[in-house]
């Protein structure tokens, strides 16, 4: 499994409903995201909106694939966009700035997952 990390921009005046959506996303959204493959997915936000993602994947652009063959993720995809600030491409699951993994301490020790 590969570890992806993200970042987005959430707006200020907007953090609090983005909280509040990610409170109880659609029971459709997170089948579809476990059907393509997204484990152990997590989001952390800072004060300033700064978000962080983190997944476990068998292979980035085949998970974003199938997520875009659902008709539930354009709905989502839409919905959450005017959340974010410096949007590229206009969609977050298209927009997201994936990090550099430079450090794993399970690697360094051997410790193969």
């Amino acid at each position: 499994m590969r570890r992806i990390c993200f970042t987005l921009q959430v707006r200020p005046e907007r953090m609090a409903e983005y909280r509040r959506r990610h409170a109880a996303v659609w029971p459709d959204m997170l089948a579809a995201l476990k059907h393509a493959g997204w484990h152990d997915y997590s989001l952390f936000l800072r004060d300033d909106g700064l978000l962080v993602g983190y997944f476990l994947t068998g292979d980035l652009d085949a998970a974003l694939t199938a997520m875009e063959a659902t008709e539930v993720n354009a709905r989502w995809q839409a919905e959450m966009a005017p959340f974010f600030a410096d949007l590229p491409g206009g969609r977050p699951d298209r927009g997201f700035r994936v990090l550099t993994e430079i450090f794993n301490l399970e690697e360094q020790l051997g410790e193969q997952q």
